[in-house]
């Protein structure tokens, strides 16, 4: 550290406060301080900077999976806005109860993070209080959590609005698909769920249970099979369906085509999120933008960190929009779903989903 504070002319505690990214460095200096560092090939060492600062640079996230397009896109967003502030990206990945069960027990953040982003959770109550016990930043991503640091959209007014696009369209008869992952993640699901009933409600129509139907969020086409089938066999099928993902409401429509079911014209299907998926598929959506959500929670875990008066209990909440193409219509009051020639739920039973799909 002393020969990188000979060549940029400053003194050694200016390098210490340049390299540890602190804001009482004019810029000037930082470019000579920087510079000088990479000509003599210097890195500051973690470890000595922990020692001195209390601050391990390090921002830990938890997740229950890694593989989904929601936290692929939150990432790559979130990743660069640490890397700006001079914190590194440490990952926590719980696929099972197992997994789980061993990191709330240790709680390895407590001691190699100096904040904690959790993302699609759904807390017992002992599990939060664990994490409260921490005593670092812990940030809720994509979820809610009364009096803690929080960013998310608003569910409840997505799915709301997602359904009055429907009633609007001249849909009574509406379906609502749930999804659930293999993490048992809901949390997003009900709230969505929630938004689609108080919309009936708020329109009068009466809440039929036998309208929503529940398949997996992970590309199992036999669930998905089986909830249209659910719905088809009806003595009144829905004329529209809304998926609360949009990798279910791809394989709705999946289901519906391979049935002879035309969409839009008999069944209208919206799906939630406005994956890369719904743009190829041509369907409707309510989008929300993971982009946006990493970003933001990347600015909010900077602010906690640095500021040890900021507020731990802030709620941002991010806007949603309502997407349309060709997987929506008005509903045509002289068109019925086919109920004769070849049964819809045997053309599209999962003995005849592998051919080239």
């Amino acid at each position: 550290m002393v020969d990188v504070a000979v060549r940029a002319g400053v003194s050694p505690s200016t390098v210490s406060r340049t390299l540890r990214g602190l804001s009482t460095v004019s810029p000037e200096v930082r470019v000579r301080v920087e510079q000088a560092a990479r000509e003599l090939n210097f890195a500051v060492s973690r470890q000595a900077a922990s020692l001195a600062t209390g601050k391990t640079g390090v921002v830990a996230v938890l997740t229950p999976v890694l593989n989904s397009w929601f936290m692929g896109s939150a990432l790559d967003s979130l990743a660069p806005i640490l890397r700006a502030a001079g914190m590194d990206l440490l990952m926590y990945v719980t696929p099972n109860m197992t997994e789980r069960a061993d990191f709330f027990e240790r709680l390895p953040a407590r001691r190699n993070a100096d904040a904690l982003l959790v993302f699609s959770f759904d807390l017992t109550e002992e599990e939060g209080a664990r994490l409260d016990d921490l005593e670092i930043p812990v940030i809720y991503v994509s979820q809610h959590a009364e009096g803690r640091a929080s960013v998310y959209i608003d569910d409840v007014a997505g799915g709301r609005r997602g359904t009055q696009y429907l009633l609007n369209l001249g849909h009574r008869r509406i379906a609502f698909v749930k999804t659930i992952g293999p993490s048992g993640f809901s949390f997003s699901s009900n709230e969505r769920l929630t938004g689609y009933r108080q919309a009936l409600t708020e329109a009068g129509i009466p809440l039929d249970d036998s309208l929503v139907v529940t398949a997996s969020s992970f590309g199992d086409k036999r669930r998905v099979v089986e909830s249209v089938g659910q719905l088809l066999s009806q003595r009144q099928p829905p004329t529209a369906i809304f998926a609360e993902q949009d990798q279910a409401a791809v394989s709705v429509l999946w289901t519906l085509r391979r049935s002879g079911i035309d969409v839009p014209e008999q069944v209208s299907v919206l799906g939630f999120d406005d994956h890369e998926i719904a743009r190829w598929s041509d369907l409707s959506t309510i989008a929300q933008s993971p982009t946006d959500i990493g970003r933001v929670a990347g600015e909010l875990v900077r602010s906690l960190v640095s500021d040890s008066d900021a507020d731990q209990g802030q709620h941002i909440v991010l806007p949603t929009r309502l997407i349309l193409r060709g997987s929506t219509a008005p509903l045509s009051r002289e068109e019925t779903l086919p109920h004769s020639g070849a049964d819809p739920l045997e053309a599209a039973s999962p003995a005849h989903a592998d051919d080239g799909s």
